[in-house]
């Protein structure tokens, strides 16, 4: 009971088998008692004693019962306390020591066929320990040993033929190639250098049967590389070209020649950056495609469920999504609060994430709806809050945080009317206030303009809020008078007009953040489906801990009530007839109205917690503590939160067959036309100030035309 044996496994590698599973393998292995009340910093200080190694550089990894396809990451104490709550009726459990800044080699089994790959790209090693690059075609030169090699399929040796060719700097063709047999030779005159390989009749295995390893060619590359063709050349670049846009052609010559020895010319490195940019910004025509489909699934998996899409002319569609679990979440057991944050991340760089996020009980992120669109516009923006008030099925206020940015701020009210109110996030305004202080003012006198702005924000009343900015006035007018045109009715406790009841700010871009960033290029049903399954695993994660929980409060929210619990004992309380009471605090008398929910020092009001004058009365007159507490804050409002879950799509990343009547009722694909030959003519920036060359005559050196049409009569030889 509360303690789980746990077997930390280091050292070895995942393998992702066809059914999405992952498996671990290799590595060395040691057993730990786990504690649920063991600090996380005690367990890294075992681990980091039984491997002998700097827990700093390395995660702590475990996978959910019944779901081996998504490892998680225990980041802090309640993580841990989770992990071992999840795992009480098991005898043991697996945690995996991961290095964070590793490229680990995941093995994938492809599901058509038996052919093993490694998802990961060969790094970079160093020579004789120096920082010069050593190039990755080095480790490619040996890939193939000679007759008796074996294979698991035709694809995997042709794969490793390919690399090999690269690194010895030759070229083959193909004499014979099929499910059964490849023949390749050496496309230089004369070479002799041959290889066959077939599949055994008896193990059925793909082996080199014969091989000539001499060449008479010389293998020496001139410029350029039958093998690196335009495809290749996309493959190899279009990592760096996502995080680097401005990936020139020379650049990638040069790149190429260092780490795969092989001397492009402009055209060859030119076109392959044009088919990886056309693969990686291909979103359109997928968006036509797959997403009518995707959202009937999501419709028929999940009832009650809102996804819609929609493509303004000359823009990219937009894909609006929000489950019925999160809607009914944020209706039954959530406060009336939502975060606005736009997300981006490098391998979704073509697209934003436009998010609304609630926050629980526990004071931690809730989603509910989610769009993808091309810009975090002000267009953009508008449309995504039209969907999200469709959504909402109940009138009762809400309070909006965002960073203020593209007139955000002033559009909320345009759209819910009396029913929004918009707030600035209080970490931006921060660093927005902080890029008005002057450059020539000391650090200090920064540092206590910060204090009064901090101050300002959570001053609970009006005169503590005019003395803050008073000061703030007195060291610069034009800063004052810049944070007075932000409006502080929508930042100040002490105007504020919605409730955030003590939230000022959202980690909800770190998190979606952390969601979407992968190493590979993500389509947008690839990434609203991860986006899914995060939210559902967080939803059954939180639901199982809450069922643990036996205060009628929150486990944070409890906290903060037992802090102010201890003063309030400290404190003077005068009875009077009736519901209303006064309590003294530091000389400072304060009125309780216990009926209305109400204390003269507003912390009441503002975080929806009682504050310690009101538990001073509690404390007095023998009332329920929990009966004058937000329903917000409560445990069994936080299981509401948390009761509905979100169905899987089993069909997602399956091949689909899009009826045309389902495509072209949303969006039509844009047409395909043949590329005509040549580099494509790219517009100017601005039509208008282009300039047209005029040519020159070389014989009678006249502008406007050329020599070849030239009307001058050629002049005799004498």
């Amino acid at each position: 009971m509360g303690k789980v044996l746990a077997i930390c496994q280091m050292g070895g590698e995942f393998i992702q088998n066809k059914d999405g599973t992952l498996t671990y393998s290799g590595g060395e292995a040691h057993a730990v008692d786990i504690e649920r009340d063991m600090a996380l910093d005690e367990l890294r200080n075992e681990i980091s004693g039984m491997f002998n190694c700097n827990m700093e550089a390395y995660s702590i990894k475990y996978f959910l019962p019944n779901n081996k396809k998504t490892a998680i990451t225990v980041s802090n104490d309640k993580d841990l306390k989770r992990m071992v709550d999840f795992h009480a009726n098991s005898d043991t459990t697996d945690i995996y020591i991961m290095k964070k800044a590793e490229n680990r080699v995941i093995r994938s089994v492809v599901a058509d066929s038996d052919t093993t790959t490694d998802m990961t790209t060969t790094t970079l090693a160093t020579v004789d320990g120096s920082s010069k690059r050593r190039r990755v075609s080095v480790d490619w030169a040996n890939l193939i040993t000679g007759v008796g090699q074996v294979f698991e399929s035709p694809k995997a040796f042709r794969d490793t033929l390919h690399k090999y060719a690269v690194a010895n700097k030759f070229t083959y063709k193909f004499v014979k190639n099929d499910t059964t047999r490849v023949t390749a030779e050496c496309t230089a005159e004369d070479c002799p250098w041959r290889i066959h390989a077939s599949k055994s009749p008896a193990k059925k295995e793909f082996m080199i049967k014969k091989m000539s390893d001499e060449h008479t060619c010389g293998k020496e590359m001139k410029r350029g590389h039958r093998l690196a063709s335009q495809r290749w050349v996309a493959s190899v670049i279009k990592e760096k070209l996502r995080d680097s846009p401005n990936y020139k052609p020379k650049d990638i010559a040069t790149d190429l020649e260092k780490e795969y020895g092989l001397s492009l010319n402009y055209s060859q490195a030119w076109r392959g950056k044009f088919i990886a940019k056309k693969e990686l910004y291909n979103s359109l025509e997928e968006a036509s495609g797959q997403l009518p489909w995707f959202i009937s699934r999501i419709h028929e998996t999940n009832p009650g469920s809102i996804a819609t899409m929609d493509a303004p002319e000359g823009s990219k569609c937009r894909f609006f999504v929000a489950f019925r679990a999160s809607l009914e979440g944020f209706e039954h057991g959530c406060r009336p609060l939502l975060f606005l944050d736009a997300i981006t991340s490098k391998s979704t760089r073509h697209w934003r994430l436009l998010v609304a996020t609630a926050v629980d009980g526990e004071g931690e992120i809730f989603p509910v709806a989610f769009a993808v669109v091309e810009n975090d516009s002000l267009e953009n923006w508008r449309w995504f809050l039209e969907q999200l008030k469709s959504t909402l099925s109940s009138s009762r206020a809400i309070t909006f945080v965002c960073n203020g940015q593209n007139g955000l701020l002033e559009e909320i009210p345009l759209v819910f009317e009396e029913y929004g109110y918009p707030g600035y996030c209080v970490n931006q305004l921060i660093e927005d206030f902080t890029a008005q202080l002057d450059e020539e003012w000391t650090q200090e006198v920064k540092n206590d303009m910060v204090d009064h702005l901090r101050h300002a924000i959570y001053a609970l009343k009006a005169e503590e809020f005019n003395q803050c900015l008073d000061n703030i006035k007195a060291q610069s007018e034009e800063v004052y008078q810049w944070l007075m045109e932000t409006k502080p009715e929508r930042w100040s406790d002490a105007y504020f007009k919605g409730l955030r009841y003590g939230q000022y700010s959202s980690n909800a871009v770190e998190i979606f953040t952390d969601w979407v960033s992968t190493r590979y290029e993500l389509s947008v049903v690839q990434m609203v489906d991860l986006v899914r399954c995060k939210i559902m695993e967080m939803m059954y994660t939180r639901r199982e801990t809450s069922n643990g929980w036996t205060d009628l409060l929150t486990p944070s929210a409890n906290r903060k009530v037992q802090e102010h619990m201890n003063r309030a004992r400290t404190l003077d309380v005068v009875c009077s007839a009736g519901d209303v009471f006064e309590v003294r605090d530091d000389s400072v008398n304060n009125v309780v109205n216990v009926e209305t929910w109400e204390c003269s020092c507003r912390r009441w009001q503002v975080d929806g917690l009682p504050c310690m004058h009101a538990l001073a009365v509690f404390e007095r007159t023998d009332r329920g503590v929990y009966d004058y507490c937000s329903k917000y804050f409560t445990a069994e409002c936080y299981r509401l939160a948390y009761s509905s879950s979100i169905n899987p799509i089993p069909d997602v990343g399956q091949p689909i067959a899009c009826s045309s009547e389902l495509i072209h009722s949303s969006v039509t694909p844009p047409t395909r036309t043949r590329r005509m030959a040549g580099r494509p003519k790219e517009k100017p920036a601005d039509p208008r100030i282009s300039i047209k060359r005029s040519n020159r005559c070389s014989k009678c050196k006249v502008y406007g035309h050329n020599k070849a049409t030239c009307k001058m009569p050629a002049q005799m030889d004498i």
